[in-house]
């Protein structure tokens, strides 16, 4: 069928009350947690995964994209105006948006980053509806050798991009590799790692684990460095909307910072940071305006901003088209997906296409109700900033404990909850970044499926993982990957 026809069936889906209003509560929770500092999507996904499980797939991940979305537009007001990040994408905002709001210009930063969040969205969603299909029909001729092949130039490129040093990052994967296989082996029948105790035998939640890592994990993180100082808030002046002027020097930042974000966004280990600090360099060096930059030029605001939400967007096409994450949030997604019983990659398409679709089309009205929610009412959400740390991040932990008895009711769960909540404290601590060890989690089972299917299809022969170029590419990537650093490095001291 048309995707465009398709398109208007996912608009049918969207635009149904019950969806309309979940759209909304998760529009305005992503803002909310976007604004409150060091509560990313990733955490209030993880949250909302035990608490969602009454509620359709198709309205559970409007709700989900629009926590993503939300936290992408909602990040911009703390960069701008406390000059702390609500989440890693707008570390890069934080550097001219704030300099702007001290200066008196503080609503055309947060104009222009609104405007530039909601024009890359909008563009980004668009690429994604005509590019989703393509991808997942081309993902029909990958044969078990070639899902292999990606899910290591997966593991390889988020060890070595995601964390301050390659080590730490496979140390993380590694970890999420030994949880993965815990529980009965699918193919022998066999328990693996389980050390005699039942409650292993289906292996680890996933829900725990996420929960565990990202909101016990981040409160021990705070608790143990909270100093009790209250951040000095800028308060909103200037103009309520942005000049003439300031509309001629941000329309092309908006372009580029979607042109550069949608791709970066779709590749293993992409993520949010990197195509912001992209934008940001490239901004600079195209402005005629250089003087300006680290004083508070709108450039510096526009153009990384575009280039983190077009990156939300991207992150979906492997996401949906190959089960592939790409980024924490995104293997939080996946987990949400498994789930409720489903699988992304080709065959989504057309077992549950109201799905797919009504998700696409949610993420253009999210986008609409994205802009009027932040636009006029930002004045209501720096009150956000106001809440105390103590309180908000008790009411989590309250919340996080809740959501996990409530669906497993095992204490063996919440023993286990409190011994990973210590293990994503020091690993957060230490510098070991958690988006590869939930990679690794949640991609074990599809990999060593794969693999099996591979070997046994080649009568055990190891040779067959190389037969094709699909497969060939994708290994010779993730070699590069693993040591063009280390050569880089060597020629760089030799010359």
């Amino acid at each position: 069928m048309d995707t465009l026809a398709l398109l208007l069936q996912g608009f049918e889906v969207a635009l149904t009350p019950t969806n309309l209003m979940w759209a909304l509560v998760g529009s305005i929770l992503g803002t909310a947690i976007g604004i409150l500092p060091g509560i990313g999507p990733a955490l209030t996904i993880a949250l909302l995964l035990p608490v969602t499980v009454s509620v359709g797939p198709v309205s559970a991940f409007i709700m989900f994209a629009g926590v993503l979305y939300g936290a992408m537009y909602g990040g911009s007001t703390t960069s701008i105006l406390i000059n702390t990040p609500g989440e890693a994408g707008s570390m890069m905002t934080a550097l001219e948006g704030n300099k702007m709001a001290r200066s008196g210009r503080g609503a055309a930063a947060l104009a222009t980053a609104a405007i530039g969040s909601f024009v890359a969205g909008t563009i980004a969603t668009l690429l994604l509806t005509f590019a989703a299909p393509v991808v997942a029909e081309l993902a029909f001729l990958l044969k078990p050798a070639d899902y292999f092949a990606l899910t290591i130039l997966a593991f390889t490129s988020v060890a070595v991009v995601m964390g301050a040093s390659r080590v730490r990052g496979f140390v993380s994967l590694f970890i999420g590799l030994a949880l993965g296989v815990i529980g009965i082996d699918a193919m022998t029948g066999q328990p693996r790692m389980t050390f005699g105790s039942a409650a292993l035998l289906d292996g680890v939640e996933l829900t725990v684990v996420l929960v565990s890592l990202f909101a016990i994990g981040e409160i021990l993180y705070v608790a143990s460095r909270y100093s009790g100082s209250k951040d000095e808030i800028v308060a909103i002046k200037g103009k309520a909307f942005m000049t003439r002027e300031d509309w001629r020097r941000s329309w092309k930042p908006w372009l580029r910072g979607t042109a550069i974000g949608f791709p970066i966004g779709t590749i293993p280990g992409g993520g949010s940071e990197i195509p912001t600090m992209l934008s940001y360099t490239l901004e600079k060096k195209l402005s005629r305006h250089k003087d300006e930059f680290g004083k508070g030029a709108i450039e510096g605001v526009a153009g990384p901003e575009a280039a983190n939400n077009a990156s939300a967007a991207g992150v979906l096409v492997p996401l949906l088209t190959l089960g592939l994450p790409t980024s924490a949030t995104a293997a939080i997604l996946l987990a949400a997906f498994q789930n409720y019983g489903l699988q992304p990659g080709p065959f989504l398409f057309t077992s549950n296409p109201e799905l797919v679709w009504g998700l696409i089309a949610s993420l253009y009205i999210g986008n609409a109700m994205l802009l009027v929610l932040n636009l006029p009412l930002v004045g209501i959400w720096v009150k956000l900033l106001q809440i105390p740390r103590p309180q908000l991040y008790a009411g989590i932990l309250v919340f996080a404990v809740m959501g996990i008895w409530g669906v497993s009711g095992s204490v063996f769960d919440l023993g286990l909850m409190a011994a990973l909540g210590v293990l994503g404290y020091v690993m957060r601590v230490y510098g070991f970044p958690i988006p590869p060890l939930l990679i690794g989690l949640i991609l074990v089972p599809l990999t060593e499926n794969q693999l099996r299917t591979a070997l046994a299809a080649g009568q055990g022969k190891v040779s067959v993982l190389f037969e094709t170029p699909i497969s060939v590419t994708f290994l010779l990537i993730s070699f590069l990957f693993l040591f063009m650093p280390v050569l880089l490095k060597r020629l760089k001291k030799a010359a």
